[in-house]
């Protein structure tokens, strides 16, 4: 075979080997020769270098815990002693259901106590005792609003910009397309999956949208080995391998020559080089066995129930310790879609991930991370106040609410020891300080040094932003 019938495809099926030697020699070649980042702006990159801000930034990290199913606000974060009185009572205002037909308008009181914490005093519920250790690190929105109570529509509201639409970049997108990486032998943007399959709406949880394929995130096994073939053969490694990985990049290059712009070809080569640079760095960052004993405890690793968790939120702060920019963590389907059983399966999902949550926000401020990066923790939307009947009181639940909600913030110069915003009296709907998700998008890029309407990506010849010119504010009200 000649070498101009030697393809690329044909050649990386014909070799199996890893990538040591060549990603040394890459990252000495970076220390030398790497230029001074580029200014933020709208035109074209494909590329993982640093840039420039537009102002100083308070964040340079993010570690979100998405929630899938829409948390139950009035059971976790929201008091509602009103709801509690009136248990039962026929509800008077206008509700949307999801399912009509299990549908009740009895008001259904918390069946768990709320107390204050901190010095603060925010009341949070019993089902989160470790939350309540933090809570005068976190800023608790009370007042989420998205305005549609289904799932898919909502979450890609918060992911993309426009309730229920497909085919945007995700909030990590962005970071990483307008900031680079702070390092460049990870990826800049990881996703942490759940051994039980992936959450609802999927892949699209963490699509690139219109950006190249260089910005969407990349996804970890979520069992070990967390990245397979990471290591090469022994008798593949060394200068053979080095050699063979230079004629690599030469054909690489050559066919990027041939084919000038193509933003796909140009992701895919930078794929194999950072593959190459992951063989060393990735192992390291991924080996828990490193944490302490009193670290993992913290994380919640000796308890079965939060163990699987903990594991991926100790990860997370690995990841971001390293210079990864952006981390997302995912449940399988919607843990917190508590249609039925909410008296059982509400502790359930609590006992996986309270701990776990209020671990990463201690150990991030432990290790001097906390004031650069940003933690978030929420669902796509909330409950609603009344029942769900499901034949009995014990199988009760909630039906969907996207009129208010909670979410918590911590860290990347946003202010602890805070409750910002007001439901009604029975918590339905977001009455004071409304925050929407394209309002959360704005107030997360300005804490990233990022002016959101300035930040722009021509697709198709339109100049498209994060929040789609949809209506939007930072919420200054939260920030230090």
């Amino acid at each position: 075979m000649t070498m101009n019938a030697y393809s690329r495809r044909d050649f990386l099926a014909h070799q199996s080997m890893g990538f040591g030697s060549f990603a040394l020699a890459w990252l000495l070649k970076q220390e030398r020769s790497q230029a001074k980042p580029k200014s933020v702006d709208h035109k074209p990159h494909n590329d993982l270098l640093p840039r420039d801000t537009h102002f100083e930034p308070k964040a340079k990290a993010m570690i979100s815990l998405f929630q899938h199913g829409g948390p139950s606000h009035m059971d976790l974060t929201d008091p509602k002693p009103e709801l509690s009185r009136q248990d039962g009572v026929e509800y008077t205002g206008d509700i949307k259901f999801s399912f009509v037909n299990e549908a009740s308008k009895k008001l259904f009181g918390s069946p768990w106590s709320f107390k204050p914490h901190g010095e603060c005093g925010t009341e949070l519920s019993e089902l989160l005792p470790h939350t309540a250790e933090i809570v005068d690190d976190i800023c608790l929105i009370r007042s989420m609003h998205t305005g549609a109570n289904g799932h898919e529509v909502s979450i890609r509201y918060f992911h993309g910009g426009i309730p229920g639409v497909l085919g945007r970049p995700t909030l990590g997108s962005w970071l990483v397309y307008a900031l680079g990486s702070e390092t460049q032998n990870l990826p800049a943007y990881m996703v942490l999956t759940d051994p039980g399959g992936l959450p609802v709406d999927g892949v699209t949880n963490w699509s690139n949208g219109f950006m190249p394929a260089l910005f969407q995130g990349t996804v970890l096994r979520p069992k070990e080995p967390r990245i397979l073939n990471l290591q090469a053969p022994a008798h593949l490694q060394g200068k053979f391998q080095e050699q063979n990985l230079d004629l690599l990049q030469t054909l690489n290059q050559r066919h990027l020559e041939q084919h000038p712009g193509e933003a796909e070809l140009e992701a895919r080569i930078a794929s194999y080089e950072l593959a190459a640079r992951m063989q060393t760095a990735a192992t390291e960052a991924l080996d828990i066995s490193q944490e302490t004993e009193a670290t993992q405890k913290l994380y919640g690793l000796d308890n079965p129930k939060s163990r699987e968790y903990g594991t991926r939120c100790l990860i997370a702060r690995r990841l971001v310790e390293r210079g990864v920019r952006f981390v997302q963590l995912f449940h399988n389907n919607q843990p917190w879609d508590n249609h039925a059983s909410i008296k059982s399966g509400l502790p359930s999902i609590c006992q996986k991930t309270d701990q776990p949550a209020a671990a990463l926000v201690k150990d991030l401020k432990q290790r001097g991370l906390l004031d650069s990066t940003i933690v978030h923790w929420g669902g796509e939307i909330g409950r609603l106040p009344v029942t769900q009947e499901q034949g009995s009181p014990e199988k009760a639940g909630r039906d969907h609410n996207g009129q208010g909600f909670s979410i918590w913030l911590a860290g990347g110069g946003i202010k602890g020891g805070m409750a910002y915003g007001k439901t009604d009296e029975v918590g339905h709907k977001a009455v004071e300080n409304v925050v929407t998700p394209n309002d959360y998008q704005a107030t997360i890029m300005h804490q990233f040094g990022l002016n959101y309407e300035d930040l722009m990506y021509v697709a198709s010849g339109r100049e498209e932003i994060i929040t789609a010119k949809r209506p939007a504010k930072v919420v200054s009200d939260i920030l230090a």
